[in-house]
């Protein structure tokens, strides 16, 4: 069995307890208005190119076997046609100006453990472990519970990162080996959520319930985004209140940092302008504070 991941990122530390190792999966199923993982969206391959980054040694162009890649050295010039693409990945792999990144790397569990188990020193003495993030990663639910079941076999720390738009037999598959689930809340009410995300949050928070049913630790991840879902901290705090699965919350700013990802992999980015004011972000913090909860 294979998974199809876009990157690894290793001494990530806001991806659950301690020092961690954050495994990211491409495809998801919810288009959230302020997606900063475009790369993660689709499940197919990708190509990411920079131009301000392009040196213009040629090299992308020897390795291109349809020639997409049109270099004017002279001008320092690079045009990359899309339409020719096949998307090899051949290209990215001799870029010496980090001007090309390839996003879908099929992988098995046995080629990935290795990487995973690196720093797993750092995780015993920080009380991290290895975090499954996306996109979606539980659209691959089968690969991330045999992923997952390996990991634990080697006694490291698991926390499974979801937007909770999964089937419920995806919980069920990973729920064994999952020591903690970090899991997005964005709206209460279903045509904030439906306008923000493309999808409805009726499963969403089924799912939740259900994990409050079976015991499982929970973190809470509300997105703060002005203009969109800052009229529901109070709705999600009184929501939240009667769930006895969440050990803390976590209230994550806007931020507009992945412009430039929307950019490189010619996908359309219409991010939204506003951003949080640190006294917005406290403001709701005091309100899930004021409902018993305990926020990070």
């Amino acid at each position: 069995m294979e998974g199809v991941i876009f990157s690894v990122k290793r001494f990530a530390v806001h991806d659950g307890d301690g020092i961690r190792t954050t495994v990211f999966f491409k495809g998801c199923p919810l288009r959230c208005a302020w997606c900063h993982n475009p790369e993660g969206l689709l499940k197919a391959n990708q190509l990411a190119f920079m131009p301000d980054k392009c040196i213009s040694c040629g090299e992308c162009a020897a390795a291109c076997p349809v020639s997409a890649h049109i270099i004017d050295s002279e001008k320092q010039t690079h045009v990359l046609n899309r339409d020719a693409c096949i998307l090899c990945g051949k290209c990215a792999k001799v870029c010496l100006g980090d001007a090309l990144t390839y996003y879908g790397e099929r992988v098995s569990v046995e080629k990935l453990l290795p990487r995973l188990l690196e720093d797993r020193e750092f995780f015993a003495s920080s009380g991290g472990g290895v975090t499954l993030s996306g996109g979606e990663c539980l659209e691959q639910y089968a690969f991330c519970s045999e992923l997952l079941a390996a990991l634990k076999e080697e006694n490291i720390n698991t926390a499974i990162d979801t937007c909770g738009f999964v089937p419920r037999e995806a919980l069920d598959a990973v729920l064994p080996y999952t020591d903690t689930f970090l899991y997005d809340i964005k709206a209460f009410h279903k045509d904030v959520h439906i306008r923000c995300t493309s999808q409805s949050n009726r499963l969403i928070l089924e799912n939740l319930k259900y994990l409050d049913s079976v015991g499982a630790a929970v973190e809470i991840r509300m997105p703060f985004v002005p203009g969109y879902n800052d009229g529901e901290v109070g709705p999600i705090a009184e929501f939240l209140s009667g769930f006895s699965c969440i050990t803390k919350l976590r209230v994550l700013p806007y931020h507009r940092y992945a412009l430039s990802k929307y950019e490189s992999l010619a996908m359309p980015a219409n991010l939204p302008e506003v951003i949080p004011s640190k006294e917005q972000i406290a403001q709701a913090e005091a309100c899930f504070r004021s409902y018993g909860l305990t926020v990070v």
